[in-house]
């Protein structure tokens, strides 16, 4: 095997939740050994944190009915069901089209769902409703959806086509997400960049979105090729991500790459070893692993059944992350750690990231123990949403001002 070939081989394995869980696992099995140089590990507290965590499940759903942790719960934030909105203004309405348009939007809200920073407000203009964060993109996101400026196609316009992505200015998207200098939005070039890259990738794809043969070019069209995935009616979730993946893969900003293959969310860490070209690298596809969830109900809706949910791993993100800090599962070991912000490959952070993916497994157990279920009936997704992501958000409002999370991170509107 040629050096390229073994470079591409073991980016192949990179990109797989196995590596995400085997590379996290080594970072917390040395902080288990004390040999990490920015944290320190309590595991004996991770009963305390699954007990707060599901406190925090009770006090949201009484009766442990938990939906799974996706980009649509934000969408219904305030009570409302936008996409249902959506759903009743398409012309052609037929459970495959819907299934295209849900799509469409789930991923574009998704890219556009990296960290706000904490100055940043959404007035929803039909409702008057102040929304920030998570919550803030995604209105803001369905409302650009919405928009028609996404869509080349004036009577098609809950749509995503590559012309209209490759004509959004950054001015447009400060317009939409209602962004001055008074109310900023951290990494509002990137994202303009991002959408211009989701134009040349789904350009560069049509066996993923159409474009050849008299066939229009559509993010939505990824829709069907998951579907045609499935074999008797069903898929798993690890499927799932590998079309979004390989269908979406040129999409990151140029990092890391093995074999000329561009990784993504991949990072490196001392920690981590393998006995190939992969050495010290540690996978995350967090906004990819975010968008898997996210697409899991839209197929459902078409009766593909989703299995194997808990092949997915926890989301390496600031909420996730920052309630085992908050709750001192995780210590940090100097005060930069906490008193400086750090770029998203940095060591701090993506140690961190690394111990939140595999806290969350270990998180996981007592918490379903502490409330009553198994692993069937709350998988992971539940987990997330129950769960882990709010109890952070809700430890760091009660700590510090904004809710910001206790490790502050440069982001590039790209990864958080």
């Amino acid at each position: 095997m040629t050096d390229a070939e073994d470079g591409r081989a073991a980016a192949a394995r990179l990109m797989t939740t196995p590596a995400v869980r085997q590379r996290a696992a080594q970072v917390l099995a040395a902080a288990e050994g004390n040999r990490l140089t920015h944290f320190a590990l309590d595991l004996d507290r991770i009963d305390d944190a699954a007990a707060y965590v599901a406190d925090v499940v009770r006090e949201r759903y009484p009766g442990l009915v938990v939906p799974l942790h996706s980009r649509w719960r934000h969408f219904s934030v305030g009570g409302r069901d936008r996409w249902q909105g959506i759903h009743d203004r398409l012309d052609s309405a037929t459970t495959f089209e819907a299934g295209r348009t849900r799509l469409d939007l789930a991923v574009i809200s998704t890219l556009l769902d990296a960290g706000a920073g904490t100055e940043w407000r959404y007035v929803e203009p039909d409702s008057g409703e102040v929304y920030s964060r998570s919550e803030g993109l995604a209105v803001a996101s369905i409302d650009l959806f919405t928009s028609g400026l996404l869509s080349s196609d004036a009577d098609a316009p809950f749509r995503v086509n590559p012309d209209a992505l490759a004509a959004l200015t950054e001015q447009d998207l400060a317009t939409a997400f209602q962004v001055t200098a008074e109310n900023p939005l951290v990494g509002l070039k990137s994202r303009t960049h991002l959408l211009h890259r989701l134009a040349h990738v789904i350009r560069g794809r049509s066996d993923f979105f159409g474009g050849d043969g008299g066939r229009e070019a559509r993010l939505g069209s990824l829709f069907d090729q998951l579907v045609a995935g499935a074999e008797d009616g069903s898929i798993r979730a690890s499927e799932i991500l590998n079309v979004v993946l390989e269908g979406l893969g040129q999409l990151w900003p140029g990092r890391l790459e093995l074999g000329g293959v561009n990784l993504g969310d991949t990072w490196r860490h001392p920690a981590v070893h393998a006995d190939d070209p992969s050495n010290g690298f540690v996978p995350f596809h967090k906004l990819s692993q975010w968008l898997t969830y996210s697409l899991i109900e839209p197929l459902e809706e078409v009766g593909v059944t989703v299995i194997g949910l808990d092949d997915l791993t926890g989301l390496a993100e600031y909420r996730n992350g920052g309630l085992f800090v908050d709750l001192d599962v995780l210590q940090p070991k100097h005060k930069a750690v906490t008193a400086e912000a750090h770029t998203i490959d940095s060591e701090i952070v993506v140690e961190w990231r690394a111990l939140t993916v595999a806290l969350l497994d270990r998180i996981a157990d007592p918490l379903r123990r502490n409330l009553g279920v198994d692993a069937e009936a709350f998988p992971l997704a539940k987990v997330l949403e129950g769960g882990t992501w709010q109890a952070g958000r809700r430890i760091a409002e009660g700590r510090r001002e904004g809710g910001a999370p206790p490790i502050q991170v440069l982001s590039d509107g790209t990864v958080f």
